[in-house]
């Protein structure tokens, strides 16, 4: 595994995630240490499908899509340190979420960080720790599980 920080534009991001709009929710991977943490960005435009629902009169990005967010940073990580490449056999299931908090308004302008640091893998489950900062304030935290399933 090469100590040198990974990085990925969406055409790489595009490869390492099932993920398409409008439910891909990561723009660019700014670094990922394998095995270790990644740091990756999501911009958030007024255009994202779910403002116009919540809420007409304020915009506001769901928590929730926030953790998917996370879960799919987090995804990446575990791809990146496990040397996937996946294909249409390969999947990644959230499979559990503790500790979850929501601190901060996320709105259209924000840039969303979205960091996630492993801290454990097991038989096929890998277990983060994760948050979603915009600036220096946290937005969103938790710890999550994913299972991996490498098809054949």
């Amino acid at each position: 595994m090469s100590s040198e920080p990974v990085k990925l534009d969406i055409n790489a991001i595009l490869r390492q995630l099932p993920h398409r709009y409008p439910f891909l929710l990561v723009d660019r991977v700014l670094e990922c240490n394998p095995g270790k943490d990644i740091r990756a960005l999501k911009n958030i435009t007024y255009n994202e499908p779910y403002f116009t629902g919540h809420f007409p009169h304020r915009p506001l990005m769901p928590g929730v899509i926030a953790i998917e967010a996370l879960a799919q940073t987090a995804g990446m990580l575990a791809f990146i340190t496990g040397g996937v490449i996946p294909d249409e056999n390969t999947k990644f299931y959230f499979v559990g979420i503790d500790k979850a908090r929501f601190r901060k308004v996320v709105q259209p302008g924000d840039q969303l960080i979205l960091t996630a640091t492993l801290k454990r893998s097991f038989k096929g489950i890998w277990r983060f720790e994760t948050a979603a900062l915009v600036g220096a304030d946290e937005a969103a935290s938790a710890e999550m599980m994913l299972a991996l399933e490498v098809g054949k």
